[in-house]
């Protein structure tokens, strides 16, 4: 009965979450962006300030997770990732909220986005406003990594390219190992486990489990580096990196 009465409250409290996450969207977007654009008139400094509004929103969004019984959240061995500067943040992705714990540990982040997320009601103010990148031009993908790396952002990218259904195997994308190699960016890995598993692809956000998960960020060590490439070998060299990332997760990732 306790269970039972447990996992109705978290169905309740994880719709009231995303109503907060929405409505702090909206009045980020709609407030508190343009009076920054109001009072700094440098445009990197405002996308600056805007990361830093975003991180300790979903700072604030996990709090609240966490408060509300939601998620026991285990972040502890991930604290040292708030000093890194200019590095590729690689991830595994199985649930709905990785991008926002990892944005709420690290402060000063950029990443990879949808293009979709672009038109999205809640979050294109906020996207627009932080600078994040798209991914609808890959010809100036790149470049853009590139430029955000080397202005000490930290680029959180997750190279399965969508979230992971439970119990199968990681299937990485080329993206992100011919960023690392293209960009010569020091790769630094992280694992996300959640147990037992929620948020996951293709679920609903109200089908949540009989028990409150976990959700637990370790940092991996060890993991594969970008080589020194030319053009004439990148594809092949970019190809290898991402089987050895792939690899790396595979074994590293409960």
């Amino acid at each position: 009965m306790l269970n039972k009465l447990g996992q109705l409250w978290r169905v309740f409290a994880t719709g009231l979450c995303f109503t907060v996450f929405g409505i702090g969207g909206i009045l980020l977007s709609l407030i508190v962006f343009p009076l920054q654009r109001l009072f700094i008139s440098n445009v990197d400094h405002q996308k600056r300030v805007a990361r830093q509004t975003v991180h300790y929103s979903f700072k604030f969004f996990i709090s609240l997770m966490a408060f509300t019984n939601i998620f026991k959240f285990k972040l502890e061995q991930v604290s040292p990732l708030a000093q890194c500067k200019g590095q590729l943040i690689l991830a595994n992705h199985p649930s709905l909220i990785d991008v926002v714990v990892l944005i709420s540990i690290i402060p000063n982040t950029d990443c990879v986005v949808k293009a979709h997320l672009f038109s999205n009601p809640f979050l294109r103010g906020v996207v627009s406003g932080t600078g994040y990148i798209s991914n609808a031009q890959p010809d100036g993908l790149i470049e853009d990594c590139d430029k955000s790396l080397r202005a000490g952002n930290n680029l959180i990218v997750f190279p399965e390219g969508t979230r992971t259904k439970p119990g199968s195997h990681f299937a990485f994308q080329r993206g992100a190992a011919n960023i690392a190699l293209r960009c010569q960016a020091s790769i630094k890995a992280v694992s996300i486990e959640v147990t037992p598993s929620a948020l996951t692809k293709h679920k609903p956000w109200y089908k949540v489990p009989k028990t409150r998960p976990s959700f637990v960020v370790k940092e991996l060590t060890l993991a594969p580096q970008p080589p020194i490439f030319d053009i004439k070998t990148a594809s092949k060299k970019a190809r290898h990196l991402n089987n050895e990332l792939e690899s790396f997760f595979r074994n590293t990732v409960n």
